[in-house]
């Protein structure tokens, strides 16, 4: 039976994780009825494709060598029942009912005996709309990497996958040795002799990063109480289109700079002051490239950025981002807070066994909130026949944070999950109102629509 040693960024986000900070991410994806389709079929469907994934049957279990790694390893046991569950929610508003479910299930931690990942049918007992509720432990897959795993279980892919599986007769898993190969060892040696350097310098620059000027008093920065709360908002992502033509710059600038106004909008309405100091937002940034090699594990970077809470102008606000995301990109993804991921890859197991409890508690002294945005296909997409309507993304939140804004873009919308403490932020709702209030403002002063939010 093979074996594959976690990546050392997955081995980060293993250590990282306790039962007030779970490192999975999430995902509610939303699913319109087809006739003749029921909750059995559905939940059959779910158990089998994901059954046909080979990094789904795989669980986390210790290794002699290196000391303090991990290894991924088939799981001889795997019954994919116990990762499946149909959850019935009463009648009334669905989508508050399951986006309500989904932030308390998203507050358990998963178990660290199984394959880290469960999915849950959240229906109706009147039959209608239904969702899926699907959690990655962070160990397991990045955004793109759960993505791929997502699109082996809907109907476009999992055809192909679950004959290719069901051909071999067992999960294909890429037999890896923990043990490297004498002869790769020179090589490995050179190796690190470069990858030390780069640390060094990686490790430098995330110390200048660090701030001692926190943001002040803030639901932001409350202490953890391992409560989640989860709530969505909608844009149109025609209207992005238009205001990235009229402004220029990307469309994650335009999210980032609504972001910053909804947060603004939101510190008024509670009667806060604005902070002396604009928030710090941590923007992942896949370092995987098309057609490059696979890599199994998470291949992440960040970018640093102060989100411009404090101009009064959404347009002011936009052009903010822009500017700093423009030096971000220029300077690459091994400054800034950011580079923590890629300091992660250098390090050794054993540092980040012991090292985990350090790193996540300087996570405050870094940023403030976590934005991230994650690709989907363009294609339509299908469960069992029934069409995906939506897809809001989760996160997960580091220590010392309590938001964290997750995007994707499917049929025409851009679909933002956010996912707070519930105790720190029990008006999140009201976060994500005021996200749909400021791309709707930004949208008409761009383009001169009248389309302003009513009060």
């Amino acid at each position: 039976m093979g074996t594959e040693l976690l990546a050392p960024l997955d081995l980060a986000f293993w250590h990282l994780e306790s039962d007030a900070h779970p490192m999975h991410l999430g995902a509610l994806a939303v699913f319109a009825p087809a006739p003749g389709v029921g909750p059995a079929r559905i939940l059959d469907l779910l158990g089998t494709r994901a059954a046909a994934i080979p990094r789904l049957r795989m669980g986390v279990r210790d290794v002699l060598l290196p000391v303090g790694g991990k290894a991924w390893t088939v799981d001889k046991d795997f019954d994919v029942h116990r990762h499946v569950e149909r959850v019935v929610v009463t009648d009334g508003d669905f989508m508050a009912e399951a986006t309500r479910l989904a932030g308390e299930l998203m507050e358990r931690p998963l178990g660290r005996g199984l394959p880290p990942w469960r999915m849950y049918l959240i229906c109706g007992e009147g039959g209608g709309p239904f969702a899926v509720l699907v959690k990655l432990h962070h160990a397991l897959a990045d955004g793109m990497r759960a993505v791929a795993i997502g699109a082996g279980i809907f109907d476009e892919n999992a055809a192909v996958t679950s004959a290719r599986t069901a051909a071999r007769g067992r999960p294909a898993v890429p037999p890896r040795s923990w043990l490297p190969d004498p002869r790769e060892m020179a090589g490995m040696a050179l190796g690190r002799i470069g990858e030390v350097g780069r640390a060094l310098g990686v490790g430098a620059s995330v110390v200048r990063a660090g701030r001692l000027d926190l943001w002040g008093p803030s639901a932001l920065t409350a202490p953890s109480s391992g409560t989640r709360r989860l709530a969505t908002a909608d844009l149109d992502a025609g209207d992005l289109q238009r205001i990235r033509r009229a402004e220029g710059g990307t469309a994650n600038d335009i999210l980032l700079a609504v972001v910053a106004g909804a947060l603004r909008r939101w510190m008024a309405e509670r009667g806060e002051p604005l902070p002396a100091a604009d928030p710090r937002a941590l923007v992942p940034v896949s370092r995987r490239r098309p057609g490059g090699a696979a890599a199994t594990g998470n291949r992440l970077s960040a970018y640093l950025l102060g989100l411009p809470v404090s101009a009064d102008d959404p347009r002011e606000r936009l052009r903010a981002v822009r500017s700093a995301m423009d030096r971000n990109k220029a300077a690459g993804p091994l400054k800034g807070a950011g580079a923590v991921a890629v300091l992660a890859d250098q390090l050794p197991p054993l540092a980040h066994r012991f090292g985990a409890p350090l790193a996540a508690n300087a996570a405050r002294m870094l940023f403030d909130v976590l934005v991230t945005s994650v690709p989907l296909p363009r294609s339509a997409l299908s469960l069992g026949g029934c069409p995906l309507t939506a897809l809001y993304p989760m996160a997960p939140l580091a220590r010392g944070q309590s938001l964290a804004v997750a995007l994707s873009t499917y049929g025409g919308r851009v679909h933002v999950g956010l996912v707070a403490d519930g105790k720190a932020l029990p008006d999140l709702e009201r976060l994500a109102a005021a996200v749909e209030d400021e791309f709707t403002e930004l949208h008409a002063l761009v383009t001169g629509a009248d389309r302003s939010p009513v009060s």
